[in-house]
């Protein structure tokens, strides 16, 4: 049957060789100690410093400006309707790989398991 061929390719497509689409890698080489203290203490003391005097400067010492959070709750999956936050997470890291592949653009997944319209609100807006 194709249907049970196509269940299994891809099943298998999602789990192997790693589980999920996605994954986050480093920017910035880190492989000596000095590396790792510029990319966390101390010296990541300094861009900080400088986005707290002027938050703009994220968008030049960080990834917020390429960097976009996929949301969702599960109650309307692609097709499949109410499944559940975390049943929704394949279509979730798909709509990530989708964003990368085209737009290179990272994206986060998050699966809020709250079905009420304020509760998810509030939820992300947290």
């Amino acid at each position: 049957m194709q249907d049970d061929r196509l269940r299994e390719e891809a099943l298998d497509y999602h789990r192997l060789p790693t589980p999920g689409k996605l994954s986050t890698k480093p920017s910035k080489p880190h492989s000596t100690a000095h590396e790792l203290s510029l990319a966390y203490s101390p010296g990541v003391a300094y861009p900080c410093l400088e986005i707290s005097e002027d938050e703009e400067l994220a968008f030049s010492y960080t990834s917020k400006g390429n960097l976009v959070g996929v949301i969702s709750n599960g109650t309307a999956v692609l097709g499949l309707g109410d499944i559940g936050a975390i049943a929704g997470k394949p279509v979730m890291e798909g709509k990530g790989l989708l964003f990368k592949s085209f737009a290179d653009i990272d994206v986060f997944d998050i699966e809020v398991d709250r079905t009420s319209v304020d509760e998810f609100v509030e939820a992300v807006k947290a």
